[in-house]
């Protein structure tokens, strides 16, 4: 008899987070390395890598290596690609890094006229071409595997339009950059599934607002647009990616898994 406990063991199999360091990063981490899983953990040059790794080590005995790149430059994509593909095993990619810019970054959280192409570049490179670009260079490793999978991490912003009421008074915004990378790559998604299929599963995670310190009005309007009436926390991302990841979702392919407390149903 399957029993889930071995569905969900990762022991043996090793995974390559992007965007390790941040908070939704450093969740996976520890979800995978919980299972069992090695990762490698990657991330800017500067991010507190090594601190993490340590910190998985001690806690799950797994191998843990650190990997710095600036997956906005694409030099420093193949650089990374190649001392992967030198490397014996990858099990698990998930694209989690991406570019949300700043409210001061000129040309992001302004009005769409003054939105610029640089910064539309700029999220582009990281949320859409990076993921093409490090999916095209693993898939010799993913698909060594024999047990191969992708995750891709997108968003609300990647499903529907922005309610531009919840911005009011605020200084935050919602540039058409980053949700248009979001939706191409919910779609690269669908386009990777039946492509790299049956070797490799790849799927997505399509998370709701994460509270990070948001404006006040901003918070109390969009936990008033949320059935579950808050907004997520890392840790409401464990489960679904120990599942995604693991063999608990063997038959899964092209989804996208919304986890957003009910955003959009009303």
């Amino acid at each position: 008899m399957t029993t889930i406990k071995t569905l969900m063991n990762l022991s043996g199999r090793r995974a390559l987070i992007t965007g390790a360091a941040g908070g939704l990063g450093r969740v996976m981490s520890q979800t995978l390395a919980e299972l069992g899983a090695d990762l490698v953990l990657l991330d800017r040059p500067n991010t507190r890598l090594a601190e993490l790794a340590n910190e998985l080590t001690d806690a799950w005995s797994v191998k843990t290596v650190i990997k710095h790149c600036d997956l906005e430059i694409q030099e420093q994509r193949k650089s990374l690609i190649t001392e992967m593909s030198q490397e014996y095993k990858l099990d698990i990619l998930i694209n989690n890094a991406a570019f949300v810019g700043t409210s001061d970054l000129a040309g992001w959280a302004v009005p769409f006229a003054e939105q610029s192409i640089e910064t539309w570049r700029r999220a582009m490179e990281v949320n859409l071409t990076a993921v093409f670009h490090l999916c095209q260079g693993m898939v010799p490793l993913l698909r060594a595997s024999g047990q191969g999978c992708i995750i891709n991490i997108g968003s609300i912003y990647g499903e529907f339009g922005p309610d531009w009421s919840l911005y009011e008074g605020t200084s935050m915004s919602n540039p058409a950059a980053y949700a248009a990378s979001k939706g191409g790559l919910l779609q690269l998604t669908r386009w990777l599934a039946t492509t790299l299929a049956p070797e490799i599963r790849v799927n997505a995670i399509s998370p709701g607002g994460i509270a990070r310190g948001q404006a006040t009005e901003f918070v109390k309007r969009y936990e008033a647009r949320t059935p579950l009436r808050r907004m997520a926390t890392e840790d409401d991302f464990r489960g679904i990616v120990a599942f995604l990841a693991s063999d608990m979702s063997l038959y899964m392919t092209g989804n996208n898994v919304s986890v957003n407390g009910g955003w959009g149903i009303w």
